[in-house]
């Protein structure tokens, strides 16, 4: 792309001046509309040490209310950061609906970077495949992705840097890697340059900017942005196509066809086995938290199956430094506000670390899906983007266990009613679980779709047989040890 590139010629003075001048003040009136269309927008900066990042955002953010807008500087990641996945401080930074977020460096300066320190072939593949999802999950959401990258060349980028250097209150400006960028200016560009073209997409493009002229940069920016934000509250109530899954599915049986009968285990068989099991995993995970393999572990299953007791029952086979359980309820505003999975982005373990999610981002297509909380088009395509977001999980290197936890109609009734009667279990029942009792059948329709949609190879299902609780305790045990004792090796 850049190689290509040919840059518009500067304009008159004046004329940047009137352009300027509209385009500030087209801004300004579009962000009160941009919060009511509940727009969010993520404007990416990208480009030369010197080309001036930073002084551009400066000025545009000076047409918004500061009360709808953030600016982070993504420079290199913290150690925390390094030992989460590569999209997790990105995603982080994901705007609230109807504001602005403006990264000052982000994806691209990164994996560009790492192409400099040896990313190739197969992996730089994968990060740019990673890279393109995670864009177009953003847009397919309903988000506006302005990628600029400001463009000089070595001799204007020489220039600036010289001068930033020879006054002690701008050197720090320029960092090492800058200077390093300057002088092997011709290896660099080719990076850039290949970079942008793989990423590159419809829906989300690159807007190479001349930034040589600093009024002309903030005047291709300002209309850029203008034209893109009118563009997006035009369209936002079109339907987005449905991907074909393309990962590897493993079949999974329908609910009905699970045989619940004769899974039970005596007192004395599962005492003895889960002292047993827990001890193997305890010291499996020294293993884990040595060998920093991140572990997610999910719970999803009838009301009254026993999740809680289920979980309760792995960890406390678990160091309580290594781990940590995620309640899923219903999204915060800050977190319905936003991009659905970003919720679970945010709760992601370290490497080493186990996360263990009751509730996860499978209610997009049960309970959001039943009760209208988001559209058949977002429900439909949330089956692709959770493979995805597993697969990206799994990429990084996590073990991904997934539990359905299953009873039948009649033991979930006996235990409602049980919880009901006993004043020490009544917190355990609300109006919600009667209400979601009477829609069994349709959630069974749902969940079926989702195991059969779901099921990777990469992150396959785990049926919890859970009318004897001590049975599906057991069985959990089991199949995380198997599942951690194939990626330790």
């Amino acid at each position: 792309m850049l190689k290509n590139w040919n840059p518009e010629a500067i304009p008159e003075k004046n004329e940047v001046k009137e352009r300027l001048t509209a385009a500030r003040t087209r801004l300004y009136e579009l962000q009160m509309r941009i919060k009511e269309h509940k727009l969010p927008v993520l404007v990416l900066f990208e480009g030369w040490g010197a080309s001036g990042k930073g002084s551009t955002i400066g000025k545009i953010i000076k047409n918004i209310d500061p009360r709808f807008f953030k600016v982070a500087t993504l420079s290199a990641p913290t150690a925390d950061e390094l030992r989460r996945p590569f999209l997790y401080r990105y995603f982080k930074e994901i705007p609230e609906a109807g504001k602005f977020t403006f990264l000052d460096s982000g994806w691209m300066e990164q994996t560009c970077k790492d192409c400099l320190d040896g990313l190739a072939g197969q992996d730089y593949t994968k990060r740019i495949d990673s890279i393109k999802r995670f864009e177009r999950q953003l847009t397919d959401n309903g988000y506006l992705v302005l990628k600029f990258f400001m463009q000089i060349d070595k001799k204007e980028q020489t220039e600036r840097m010289e001068r930033l250097l020879n006054d002690k209150d701008t050197l720090w400006r320029v960092a090492e890697f800058d200077r390093w960028q300057n002088a092997h200016y011709k290896k660099c560009g080719k990076i850039f340059d290949r970079y942008l073209a793989d990423t590159n997409t419809s829906t989300a493009p690159w807007y190479i900017v001349d930034a040589k002229d600093k009024k002309w940069a903030e005047l291709q920016v300002l209309e850029t942005m203008v034209s893109n934000i009118e563009v997006a509250m035009q369209n936002s109530a079109h339907s987005v196509p449905i991907l074909q899954n393309v990962f590897p599915l493993v079949k999974m049986s329908k609910l009905s066809d699970i045989e619940l009968e004769g899974k039970e285990i005596d007192d004395d068989e599962y005492k003895a086995e889960l002292k047993r099991l827990q001890k193997k995993l305890g010291d499996l995970h020294n293993r884990v938290y040595r060998k920093r393999v991140p572990v997610i572990i999910t719970y999803e299953g009838w009301d009254a199956a026993g999740k809680g007791g289920n979980i309760r029952r792995i960890t406390e086979a678990l160091d309580p430094r290594g781990f940590e359980v995620h309640p899923i309820a219903s999204p915060e505003p800050h977190e319905k506000a936003r991009h659905y999975l970003w919720r679970f982005w945010t709760r992601l373990p370290k490497d080493g670390h186990i996360a263990v999610f009751d509730r996860t981002w499978y209610g997009r297509v049960m309970v959001e899906r039943l009760e209208g909380f988001c559209s058949e088009n977002d429900w439909k395509r949330a089956y692709n983007e959770m493979n995805e977001f597993e697969k990206e999980l799994s990429d990084w290197g996590a073990v991904i266990i997934k539990f359905w936890v299953q009873i039948d109609k009649d033991t979930q009734l006996k235990r409602f009613t049980d919880r009901q009667n006993n004043p020490d279990k009544q917190w355990k029942i609300t109006d919600e679980d009667w209400r979601n009792r009477e829609k069994w059948d349709e959630y069974e329709v749902a969940v079926n779709e989702m195991l059969q949609k779901t099921s990777t190879a990469y992150a396959p299902w785990h049926i919890l047989e859970s009318v004897d609780k001590k049975y599906a305790r057991i069985k959990a045990l089991k199949i995380v040890i198997e599942e951690l004792e194939k990626a330790l090796g």
